[in-house]
């Protein structure tokens, strides 16, 4: 088809938060940095009565379908940033997106844009996996789930298992750990119904993606797929498909103990405000520990730095010894912050061991190791 002198090989038409909200998702899958330009871009596709967004970068892709009308089935591959740049400026009326062999056109009201498009026959389509069963949960579980432990995960530079997501579901539960050398996060799940046992390990980065662009409405479901390479989300009217990460996990079992000689019982929000003011005098490259000194009825915290220092005194209940231990503020600040507890428990052995912070049915356990004071 001819339009002014242009063979058009594909016209769509859409709102522009519609092409905006959809340009948002599949970014997430679009690499910063890439040898290979077709990965820095967005698909395009118009047919069969849809169009759908798809971004890829060979470990994580994602596709969306938006609503539009299309006019004349095609596809074509674009810059992300650039799309993503060009629509954010676009006033809020209908956009049409036209294209021949090499140009695409953007119009809007008065306004028109050309960039540049690439075709879309070499641009690499997301792995198929078979949907035979799945594990279904909401998606407010999931990106509680994910905020409550992706902040312990490892630096894939050093391991590349580490900065994964181990996750474990056995019956009807799902278990989630991280580790990342000095602390262990996890987090376990009750599922909606019994499924056959079975261990993957997720890269950080697709959980963390994933989270952002769930729908708000924890009404609605996330289900997942798995094949023996690759896992899969489906959520309203996105996919989203991860390599899995090749290897064992760090059996996080063998370091975990229920012996403790010191059990402390304190309000959250106080120990959380107390731990973020002694931060002001560790300030990354003067890593100073926070010293506890726990006593009956009472927990003194203590930072002393070349910025200064830093005492303060909150009351808990205890049971068992005394003991001073010093720790990493940040690690106690971000355990602490995930936890939805009015108050939380805290496990010692002794100023060599790890403290642990966990509830009552070990539904959420953080084991953080110490800094030696000596």
């Amino acid at each position: 088809m001819h339009d002014g002198g242009v063979f058009i090989i594909m016209k769509i038409m859409c709102s522009k938060q519609e092409l905006l909200n959809g340009v948002n998702i599949v970014s997430k899958a679009v690499p910063a940095n890439t040898t290979m330009s077709l990965l820095e871009c967005i698909l395009i596709q118009a047919g069969n009565g849809r169009i759908v967004l798809t971004a890829n970068d060979m470990e994580l892709g994602i596709e969306t379908v938006i609503n539009g009308m299309i006019e004349i089935a095609g596809m074509i591959a674009i810059d992300a940033k650039m799309l993503s740049d060009v629509v954010r400026k676009l006033p809020d009326e209908d956009i049409t997106i036209q294209t021949d062999e090499q140009v695409v056109y953007v119009t809007c009201d008065k306004l028109k844009f050309e960039l540049n498009g690439k075709s879309g026959d070499e641009f690499t389509f997301l792995p198929q996996i078979e949907k035979n069963d799945s594990v279904s949960l909401s998606t407010f579980s999931f990106r509680d789930m994910v905020r409550q432990t992706i902040f312990s995960i490892g630096n894939s530079d050093i391991n590349k298992v580490m900065s994964g997501v181990d996750v474990v579901i056995k019956n009807d539960q799902m278990k989630v750990t991280t580790l990342d050398g000095h602390r262990v996060s996890i987090r376990k799940l009750q599922l909606k119904n019994i499924y056959s046992e079975r261990e993957v390990i997720i890269p950080g980065k697709t959980l963390s993606e994933i989270s952002k662009i769930l729908p708000s409405d924890a009404e609605k479901d996330i289900k997942i797929y798995f094949s023996d390479a690759h896992i899969c989300f489906e959520f309203e009217k996105t996919i989203v498909v991860s390599r899995l990460i090749d290897g064992k996990y760090i059996n996080v079992d063998k370091m975990m103990s229920s012996d403790y000689e010191t059990k402390i019982r304190v309000n959250k929000k106080s120990l959380f405000d107390c731990i973020d003011r002694s931060m002001l005098f560790s300030k990354e490259g003067n890593k100073k520990p926070i010293i506890l000194e726990i006593t009956d009825g009472s927990l003194s915290m203590r930072v002393k730095s070349s910025l200064g220092s830093y005492d303060e005194e909150i009351d808990i209940q205890k049971q068992g010894k005394d003991m001073t231990i010093g720790f990493n503020p940040r690690f106690i600040s971000d355990a602490i912050k995930v936890i939805d507890d009015e108050e939380v428990d805290m496990y010692l052995v002794n100023p060599r061991s790890p403290l642990y912070i966990k509830d009552e049915n070990e539904k959420y356990l953080y084991m953080i190791l110490p800094i030696n004071l000596s």
